[in-house]
């Protein structure tokens, strides 16, 4: 595993970004670079500098497909608070990619169980997900995998815990009533078999999940804990996520990796 530490939010987003323009940019295979996308408030501003980017000429997404993390149970594409709404309108009306080769999980389905198969049939045929961005949960989730859930669990219905409705509950008029109750989500299993996993983590809030993906034992109390054994995970975090981590760890990450963004 890797940590990046950067100054503050708006490093950490340029050196993500960064990452996956190098990434799309090497690419050499005539398939598609396949993509993992996450939504919440992290990933904002590593949208951002990749509209920039693409805009600039730096890189180009047209031979991208892309895989969304979940999706909530119940609300419509047009819903302001849906993750499709979300990500055409931080990301994808913005830059070249084809329509067709966008991916999110249908949140209206008639069919939740056969939604979420197909969403596994589709990765697999295009040879599995390449980079997944994700985020991160103050209780150390990784897409709606909420504390307990399988690591080894695949795309599927995720019932979303009281804390979780809460905390989203800010995008919903403060009201966690009005959050859904149920999403569809990428299993921990779904996002590990990636060839490589980025992580977002930023805030004091997130420090104790930082600690524990990092310093802590593995366990599906912490489903963010199963980077531990990937071959290839990266945590790109601020400053202000290191507050839990013990001195040692944060010295030899800094010191180990210590990539600054000019």
């Amino acid at each position: 595993m890797k940590v990046i530490i950067q100054k503050d939010y708006d490093r950490m987003c340029q050196w993500a970004a960064d990452h996956i323009i190098e990434a799309i940019n090497s690419h050499k295979e005539e398939r598609p670079f396949v993509l993992g996308l996450p939504t919440g408030s992290s990933p904002i501003g590593v949208y951002r500098k990749l509209v920039e980017a693409n805009k600039a000429g730096k890189v180009t997404f047209k031979n991208v497909v892309t895989f969304n993390m979940d999706e909530y149970l119940g609300l419509p594409h047009e819903h302001d608070q849906s993750y499709w709404y979300f990500m055409h309108d931080n990301l994808f009306n913005h830059i070249d990619i084809p329509a067709e080769n966008i991916n999110i999980l249908n949140g209206m389905t008639d069919d939740p169980e056969g939604e979420c198969a197909r969403y596994e049939e589709k990765i697999a045929s295009y040879g599995g997900i390449d980079l997944f961005m994700g985020g991160s949960g103050v209780d150390g989730h990784i897409a709606f995998n909420e504390p307990y859930t399988s690591l080894n669990s695949r795309t599927g219905i995720r019932d979303l815990t009281e804390d979780t409705r809460i905390v989203n509950s800010r995008f919903f008029g403060n009201d966690p009533e009005k959050v859904p109750a149920q999403a569809l989500s990428v299993g921990v299993g779904t996002v590990c078999d990636s060839r490589e996993v980025l992580i977002l983590i930023n805030g004091h809030n997130k420090a104790r999940a930082l600690a524990h993906c990092v310093e802590g034992g593995v366990s599906s109390k912490w489903t963010i804990s199963a980077l531990q054994l990937h071959n290839n995970a990266v945590i790109a975090c601020d400053e202000a996520a290191c507050g839990e981590l013990k001195v040692d760890t944060y010295r030899y990450f800094k010191d180990v990796y210590s990539r600054e963004i000019l």
